[in-house]
C-alpha cells in the first residue's frame, strides 16, 4: 500500500518557517542551502524539486518515490507569488483550500474536501507514495494518516515560527522508528522515520 509521507525541512528547534510563514528558502530567506544538501536532493529526491530547478539540473525522469504532492493553500500561494502556478508539473498536484475556488492552473486540482478522506482514498489505489509538502496546518490535519516522516534537519535555530505540524495540531503522542539516516558534511541530516503506533497504545 502506498504511504503518506511528510517530507519536510525543519530547524533544530522544530520550525518549518518563520512566524510570517514566508518561504524561508526564497530570495530573502534565512534557510541555508549548502551544495551537498542540494546534490543529495538531486540524487535521492529529484521529484521534490520544483519544475524550474529540475530543468536547471537536466532532470527529466519521474523519480522513484512520489507521484502525488499535497499542499495547503498558503504553501501553494508561495509558489504563485514566485510566478509558478504549478511548481510540480511532473506530479499529480492537489491543493486543499475552502476559499480558493477555481484553480489557477488546469493541472492543479483545488479541493475543498476533507484531506483525511482524500488521503484514505488515494491510499486505496496503486502508485508511488504521496508527499505532503506542507504547510504545517495541512500536515497537522493529516497527522493521523502520516505513515512516514522524512525530516531534513537543518543546523539552524530560529527561536519562533511555524511548528512541524502547525499551530493548531492536537496533542496525540505517536512513536516512530528510525529506518534511515544520512549525515551531510555541511551539518544537515536526512532522517527517515516510519510510524510504529500511538505512544499510549
Amino acid at each position: 500500500m502506498r504511504k503518506l509521507v511528510y517530507y519536510i525541512a525543519v530547524t533544530l528547534d522544530g520550525f518549518i518557517a518563520g512566524p510570517d510563514g514566508a518561504d524561508p528558502t526564497g530570495p530573502d530567506g534565512f534557510w541555508p542551502i549548502p551544495d551537498d544538501y542540494l546534490q543529495h536532493l538531486v540524487a535521492e529526491y529529484p521529484e521534490t524539486l520544483p519544475g524550474p530547478a529540475r530543468e536547471a539540473f537536466g532532470i527529466t525522469g519521474e523519480g522513484a518515490r512520489f507521484d502525488t504532492v499535497l499542499e495547503g493553500r498558503h504553501s501553494y500561494e508561495l509558489g504563485l507569488k514566485a510566478g509558478l502556478t504549478d511548481a510540480y508539473p511532473h506530479l499529480r498536484h492537489l491543493v486543499f483550500s475552502r476559499t480558493m475556488g477555481q484553480s489557477p492552473d488546469p493541472a492543479v486540482e483545488v479541493l475543498s474536501a476533507d484531506p483525511v478522506a482524500t488521503v484514505r482514498e488515494l491510499k486505496r489505489h496503486d502508485g508511488r507514495d504521496v508527499w505532503v509538502i506542507g504547510g504545517g496546518a495541512l500536515a497537522g490535519a493529516l497527522y493521523p494518516e502520516i505513515d512516514r516522516l522524512v525530516v531534513k534537519l537543518a543546523p539552524l535555530t530560529i527561536g519562533a515560527g511555524i511548528p512541524l505540524f502547525g499551530r493548531g495540531a492536537v496533542f496525540e503522542p505517536r512513536t516512530w522508528e528510525l529506518t534511515d539516516h544520512v549525515v551531510l558534511g555541511s551539518g544537515a541530516l536526512f532522517l527517515t522515520y516510519d510510524r510504529t503506533g500511538r505512544a499510549d497504545a
